[in-house]
């Protein structure tokens, strides 16, 4: 059963862009001075030594070596693909580039050496995140199964009341409720209630029962 084939846009699109590559490489290179096969083996030294680089950048991202000869194999594309976009006289081409024009070859041969024979770094596995660290294991005495017996807690005697400081009456409080029992008892003949005191004071309880104290020691 024979498969259906169909156009991708993507593959299609790869197809074109080298092909015009692969031609101003050729192109460039003939300018340059290299004639017959040699004009086209440029394009097929370059597009080789960026394949070389990508597949060793694929395997260890951090290899400074794999990204510079990838950066001058991309970097002699695009010189190529814009010197003849008519921005240069093929006609008439500068010393300097036919300088790098014939030196390329041993410099491909270079790059492409290095990436095959030079021994990749080992890639450092990366740590799960998120995952706690397994607990170390402790061994227990099996043979000793009784349970630790907890110490006995003392028990604390209650602490002792603390006393409360009786008020101070300032003197002429103090003389004022001395009048006023005085006064009580002189028309009464009875001694004046402690609440009674209070109310005609206006005063707390424990402050009419500090002055009730002093005035019976008084």
């Amino acid at each position: 059963m024979s498969r259906s084939i169909r156009p991708d846009a993507v593959l299609i699109q790869a197809v074109i862009a080298g092909a015009l590559s692969f031609a101003h490489l050729h192109d460039l290179a003939a300018a340059a001075g290299q004639s017959g096969w040699k004009a086209w083996a440029y394009p097929v030294s370059v597009d080789l030594l960026l394949v070389a680089a990508w597949r060793r950048l694929r395997t260890a991202r951090r290899d400074r070596s794999a990204w510079t000869w990838f950066v001058i194999a991309l970097t002699a594309s695009l010189g190529a693909n814009v010197a003849t976009a008519g921005l240069l006289d093929l006609h008439d081409v500068p010393a300097w580039l036919r300088i790098l024009v014939a030196g390329w070859p041993a410099l491909a041969f270079l790059g492409g050496t290095l990436l095959v024979h030079t021994p990749a770094e080992p890639a450092v596995p990366a740590q799960p995140v998120g995952e706690p660290a397994p607990a170390p294991e402790i061994e227990l005495d099996r043979a000793d199964t009784s349970e630790p017996v907890a110490d006995p807690v003392p028990e604390l005697a209650p602490a002792p009341p603390v006393p409360v400081p009786a008020p101070v009456v300032p003197a002429a409080l103090l003389d004022h409720a001395r009048k006023i029992t005085d006064a009580h008892r002189a028309s009464t003949g009875t001694e004046m209630p402690a609440d009674a005191l209070a109310a005609r004071l206006g005063l707390p309880t424990d402050m009419t029962a500090a002055i009730t104290a002093q005035l019976q020691l008084a």
